[in-house]
């Protein structure tokens, strides 16, 4: 069955080059290769999410169609920059709008995401890497996500430097190979629920 993914960028910046864009650019290739497309890379700094834990913050609120996007595809892909060792603000708000689907269940107690494979594309130039994939990845399974193994592709700089990862004359082969793992592991995943749901 053919699978779909979605990415979010959670930089801070509403327009242009973004370090997050090129990491996630990497896992689009990856996922390429087990036929899984990345239908859209939604911008989140780019439009309205307004704070809340609910899935429709009143009027002029952008999040209810990015998450009907959300749960349209297969895969989440959840891009962050690191900034003072942690994920971004944006990307805390995603996970407090991600936090009402703890009471969206359906008749068998299974959140809307139930299903749904989700990783992170994670960028930086100081040390913070798997300590923002730990937010991530226990925010999201709380909510319904499912976390395969090796589901964080991430790369930061030297401490203190200045170099940023869209600005490298290459990716580094280290993560080209992560990103071809967690692509694998994910859309094994996400196939398997999606042949075989979970029962709630």
């Amino acid at each position: 069955m053919p699978l779909a993914a979605l990415a979010l960028n959670c930089t801070l910046k509403a327009s242009g080059e973004s370090s997050t864009d090129a990491m996630i650019a990497v896992l689009e290739q990856a996922f390429g290769e087990h036929d899984v497309s990345i239908a859209e890379t939604v911008r989140i700094a780019a439009h309205d999410v307004k704070p809340g834990v609910t899935s429709d913050e009143g009027d002029g609120d952008a999040w209810p169609a990015i998450r009907e996007k959300i749960l349209a595809a297969d895969i989440l892909i959840f891009g962050t920059p690191i900034w003072m060792g942690q994920i971004s603000s944006v990307a805390k708000r995603v996970l407090e709008r991600l936090d009402a689907f703890l009471s969206e269940t359906d008749d068998q107690g299974r959140m809307p995401s139930y299903g749904k494979v989700a990783v992170a594309a994670i960028v930086g130039n100081e040390d913070g890497a798997h300590w923002s994939s730990s937010q991530i990845f226990q925010s999201l399974n709380d909510v319904g996500f499912t976390i395969p193994a090796v589901a964080a592709c991430y790369w930061v700089g030297e401490a203190m430097g200045s170099t940023d990862f869209k600005d490298l004359e290459k990716t580094p082969a280290n993560v080209r190979e992560t990103a071809a793992m967690v692509a694998s592991n994910a859309a094994h995943l996400a196939a398997l629920l999606k042949a075989k749901p979970y029962p709630g």
